[in-house]
């Protein structure tokens, strides 16, 4: 029964990112996901973020009958008409505009629809989780989130410190997004956010995506799929249903020094661990219950077990991200 619910839900994953190839597009359609938002850059200025870009149109052409380009809600839901996976680009780092607010336009322009004001460290825009001192968002931050709000890019706060995720929620015209992280009371990690913080998000119309990164669970790579599932009903009671999804933070298939340039950029010689320990240093080991995309179904049936009614599962499984899509992408 769960599989039917699912096949018929829209499914968004509110963040990815795979070593992409036909295969996990194979596996992204066989688990009834009908979009992706896959990061394209970490540290990667213009010229490296224009190469990405020109990378994924290559896929588009080649893999023309699994994957699209969304440029816009209503894509989204051509995607699932046509049975493909629709494809968004992200930013997890506010590189690709460099130093200068007029690329935040041409950037859009190129369908860069979701963009992290920082990556754990401060950035020209604003704070990162790991700094001993959040200073927030900077005088170019409030530039860059005021221009992101015109055209319609959409501010993401998922490696951002506390103090800077609060003033960016202010000082935004428009929601914001933490597209994958935990609730702090959940797992306390530095990348999960307080309850301050989600009920703030929450107010303000913004949508949280819960992280299925095990170093972001309680118990890591044991968490159960009941373990996750009461954390996403007891954030549901703090937030409101309709404010949050599925933000998965999926890495397929990449190898070691991937997660080295996520971590280490150009700026660190030696492998930044972050929470200080080095049982981080490689890939975690993934979660029984959702290996890869093909899994999406658990969730389903998790939230269903959980007692979530079949409109609210739709809501969390895709909906809600839909439903932000379809304002937090047309320019103001």
């Amino acid at each position: 029964m769960h599989l039917d619910i699912h096949r018929q839900q829209i499914v968004i994953d509110g963040l990815q990112y795979s070593n992409w190839s036909r295969e996990i597009f194979e596996q992204l359609q066989a688990g009834g996901v009908t979009m992706v938002h896959a990061t394209i850059v970490y540290h990667e200025q213009i010229r490296e973020t224009l190469l990405r870009i020109g990378e994924w149109n290559r896929m588009f052409e080649q893999h023309g009958d699994l994957i699209m380009p969304v440029k816009s809600a209503d894509d989204i839901r051509l995607a699932k008409q046509l049975g493909k996976v629709g494809i968004m680009f992200g930013a997890q780092n506010c590189s690709p505009i460099e130093d200068d607010i007029n690329m935040v336009a041409i950037m859009r322009e190129l369908n860069l629809m979701i963009m992290q004001l920082t990556y754990n460290n401060q950035s020209l825009l604003a704070c990162g989780c790991y700094e001993a001192e959040d200073s927030g968002v900077t005088r170019f931050g409030r530039q860059v989130i005021a221009e992101m709000n015109r055209v319609g890019m959409i501010v993401d706060m998922s490696h951002s410190a506390e103090r800077s995720t609060l003033e960016a929620i202010e000082i935004s015209s428009r929601p914001i997004v933490i597209s994958h992280a935990n609730p702090n009371s959940f797992h306390p990690a530095k990348r999960n956010k307080s309850d301050t913080v989600l009920k703030a998000l929450g107010e303000s119309g913004g949508l949280l995506g819960f992280s299925l990164y095990p170093f972001h669970l309680k118990n890591g790579p044991d968490c159960t799929l009941e373990e996750f599932c009461d954390m996403v009903a007891r954030t549901a009671d703090l937030m409101g249903v309709d404010q949050i999804g599925i933000g998965t933070d999926l890495c397929q298939q990449q190898p070691l020094e991937v997660l080295e340039w996520m971590r280490n950029g150009r700026w660190s010689k030696e492998m930044d661990y972050g929470e200080g320990s080095k049982s981080n240093a490689d890939w975690p080991r993934p979660l029984e219950w959702f290996k890869d995309s093909r899994d999406f179904p658990n969730l389903t049936k998790g939230l269903l077990d959980r007692g979530f009614s079949e409109q609210d599962v739709a809501k969390v499984m895709g909906l809600n991200w839909l439903n932000f899509f379809d304002e937090a992408l047309k320019p103001a």
